[in-house]
């Protein structure tokens, strides 16, 4: 019963949970705009990538979906983000605590931050998680509502409805939206999409590195390696993801060739922060070159921080590994940054996320490709969009068959909860052995 109640078995069996009941919901008449039976793939699928704050869609969601239909989608996605967040950092906190860990969730390693590390934080970091999904979600959806009324002139009633659920939608990194083409009939509105982009970063860069802010946000020496290596990593990527796709969709007549300037720079940064889990786009995925779906591919694997809305391997995982592979370079035996050493239980579980997330992305390309008649690159795209909760799509979810379409499914729920669940079921089977065999070096490369 103990292992049963385990958390990594409560959160992955309350994700389930909301799963089934989003599904039955979504099912009824009511949830349809024509007022019909809802087939239970649709639903299931449709409930699948709002819990795991995915986006991927089989159909439109603001013509299929009555305003029920959306507002149970919203709440899902809303339970899936917050509860996600919530049940991520009160884990590690957990695990932590019982088990004399030096590391949060995957990446955390040795941290100044020992307030929030102790159990007797669990009440203030909640509070944290509440407080910040409240206020960023208002005030986003204050910034769009008044943009959608007095600029495109919608009436209150619609410019609210599309404020809050883009709002919700964007600091949940769900990628859901009620428009067709998504946010591309407001490409060159930097007000329309700012606001979106600061709500995917904030409630994508993990609530540990928020907390540790919070505490010494003016002290930058003593902020937790965790912090650091997030933030670097994600400003790197962000920069870098601008740059490639800029470069790549310069003069593409389909994308930003026909666009002034100042548009192409706002799409291109838009298109950099949306591929790590946010799943908006304000331009056309589909008509891109194949050097930005080679950029999207690495954006949408990596993801954002731990513990946060977004999904991936993590920032922090791939940061240990540049660490432990420049260490090798040098030839050091420790894998060091900013004045810490980094344990090595924690790269061996850096490495096993890695190499377990490759090889779900592999295995999952190789079905797919049995299963339908798609070109290679674009279903690695959507095999790497759902397993990172992207909810990026070159158009050919709904085209899938529904063995494709369910093991897309698989991928949102295991990309979303297995990172975690993994990271802790790590810690939970190690065990101090009262013994060591003898030390042997067999030839690497």
């Amino acid at each position: 019963m103990k292992t049963l109640l385990h958390p990594t078995r409560i959160v992955a069996l309350s994700f389930l949970s909301v799963i089934m009941l989003g599904t039955l919901l979504l099912m009824l008449p009511i949830a349809h705009a024509s007022g019909q039976v809802v087939p239970w793939l649709t639903a299931f699928f449709t409930a699948v990538s709002a819990v795991c704050v995915t986006g991927l869609v089989v159909v439109d969601t603001g013509s299929y979906w009555s305003t029920f239909g959306q507002t149970i989608i919203m709440l899902l996605f809303q339970i899936g983000g917050f509860g996600m967040m919530t049940t991520a950092t009160l884990l590690g906190l957990m695990v932590n605590r019982s088990l004399r860990l030096q590391t949060k969730l995957i990446t955390q390693v040795e941290t100044r931050v020992s307030g929030f590390i102790g159990l007797g934080e669990v009440s203030s970091v909640a509070k944290l998680v509440f407080v910040v999904t409240g206020a960023s979600e208002l005030l986003i959806a204050l910034l769009l509502t008044l943009r959608f009324h007095f600029t495109y002139d919608h009436p209150w009633h619609e410019a609210i409805w599309s404020g809050l659920f883009h709002a919700i939608s964007a600091f949940n990194n769900a990628g859901f939206s009620i428009y067709s083409d998504s946010l591309m009939s407001y490409s060159s509105d930097a007000l329309i999409l700012l606001p979106v982009m600061l709500g995917i970063i904030v409630g994508g860069i993990g609530f540990p590195v928020l907390h540790n802010l919070r505490n010494k946000f003016f002290d930058p020496r003593h902020w937790s390696l965790h912090t650091k290596l997030t933030l670097w990593g994600t400003a790197i990527l962000l920069v870098v993801g601008f740059v490639a796709i800029l470069l790549a969709e310069w003069s593409n007549p389909k994308t930003l060739g026909d666009m002034p300037l100042w548009h192409k720079l706002l799409s291109a940064a838009f298109a950099s922060v949306s591929a790590r889990t946010a799943g908006f786009n304000s331009i056309d995925i589909a008509a891109m070159t194949h050097e930005s779906w080679g950029v999207h591919y690495l954006l949408m694997f990596i993801g954002g921080g731990s513990a946060g809305t977004a999904g991936g391997v993590k920032v922090g995982t791939v940061a240990i590994l540049v660490l432990l592979v420049l260490a090798e370079i040098r030839g050091r035996g420790d894998s060091e940054a900013f004045g810490r050493r980094i344990s090595s239980s924690v790269q061996r579980q850096a490495i096993t996320v890695l190499l377990l997330g490759s090889s779900l992305v592999t295995i999952a390309t190789l079905v797919l490709l049995r299963v339908s008649d798609f070109p290679t690159d674009k279903v690695i795209f959507e095999v790497i969009s759902a397993f990172g909760t992207v909810g990026l799509s070159t158009g050919i979810t709904a085209d899938l068959p529904p063995s494709g379409q369910l093991m897309l499914a698989l991928l949102m729920y295991v990309g979303r909860i297995g990172t975690i669940t993994l990271a802790v079921s790590l810690i939970l089977v190690e065990r101090n052995m009262p013994y060591r065999y003898p030390e042997e070096h067999p030839i690497v490369g």
